[in-house]
């Protein structure tokens, strides 16, 4: 039996069973692709609770439905960022100047720039301001974290180290959906923060499983502050994981997704310096294009998880 692997992104997310019903309602919206009703089974690598104390309200999370992008009171606390020194402080630097979340609004906190406004990426987006400001600050907590293996405590009691936890349970849940479905094609489908998750763990861990085909969307994955960290593994040249996916990576994007920072990941992730990796833009609806429901609606994703499950 083809199975597919989710793995979810950014910001605190519904309770895990929630959410892969969420996405897989989500890809068989509008006559679109119904897994359960292909033969198809399907998973979710679930590390939302790593980070928050409980489960995001449905349509909370930044990967939620309808057009509305609910976010927690005030601003995301940077508090964390207090004291790190040397490699993390100036990862920390780097990126945050990329992504711009400091810089003041032109016309208070609500001004919404134009699509085409130019300059950095962060002012391309026609998002209200404080709005923008929170997510930069979410994807660059959770990029930090992961890439550094930070420690971090959810809940009392309790405490991750989050790249260690987070790579046992994307290996695992490969390992296990491999062994029960060993009839058809193993594609992974990645999501923003998630994509890099999929990556790390496909090029790094030598203990990952292999797969048949990658699908990532909205991918971070090309900053290069975040491929610094991939290395002595990755290279531009050779940064394909071809020893853990013996098929096709596609990668979708819109252009006004804030977290897809360098949309195109074909030049930045070859195999002996040839372009593999196929690039497809896509046009989400609305100011939030990062919304993965939003994403599932494409024809074009809908098409790619469909060749690469050999329907």
């Amino acid at each position: 039996m083809p199975h597919v692997t989710f793995i979810h992104g950014i910001a605190n997310k519904p309770a895990h069973e929630r959410l892969l019903t969420i996405w897989r309602q989500s890809l068989a919206m509008d006559d679109g692709l119904d897994l359960g009703a292909r033969g198809i089974s399907s998973s979710m690598v679930y590390w939302a609770d790593l980070l928050y104390e409980k489960p995001a309200e449905e349509g909370a999370a930044h990967e939620s439905t309808g057009e509305e992008v609910v976010t927690a009171p005030g601003d995301e606390d940077l508090q964390w960022t207090e004291g790190l020194g040397g490699d993390e402080a100036a990862f920390i630097a780097a990126l945050s100047n990329k992504l711009d979340f400091d810089a003041e609004s032109p016309a208070g906190d609500d001004y919404a720039p134009p699509a085409d406004e130019p300059g950095k990426s962060f002012e391309r987006i026609p998002l209200p301001w404080f709005i923008k400001r929170r997510l930069m600050k979410v994807l660059l907590r959770d990029v930090h974290h992961y890439l550094f293996n930070t420690e971090h405590s959810p809940r009392p009691d309790e405490r991750y180290a989050i790249q260690e936890t987070i790579r046992d349970r994307f290996v695992e849940a490969l390992a296990r959906d491999a062994a029960a479905n060993s009839g058809g094609p193993h594609v992974v489908v990645s999501h923003s923060m998630g994509t890099v998750i999929a990556y790390d763990c496909l090029k790094r861990v030598p203990a990952c499983p292999g797969i048949d085909a990658l699908i990532t969307v909205g991918s971070p994955l090309g900053i290069d502050e975040v491929q610094d960290k991939l290395k002595p593994e990755y290279s531009r040249d050779n940064g394909f994981p071809r020893e853990k996916v013996s098929g096709g990576w596609t990668n979708i994007f819109d252009r006004l997704d804030p977290v897809a920072i360098d949309t195109n990941l074909a030049n930045d992730y070859r195999l002996g310096g040839s372009e593999l990796v196929t690039d497809v833009r896509v046009s989400n609806s609305g100011k939030w294009r990062h919304d993965l429901t939003k994403y599932f609606s494409q024809p074009d994703l809908r098409q790619a998880l469909s060749r690469a499950l050999g329907l």
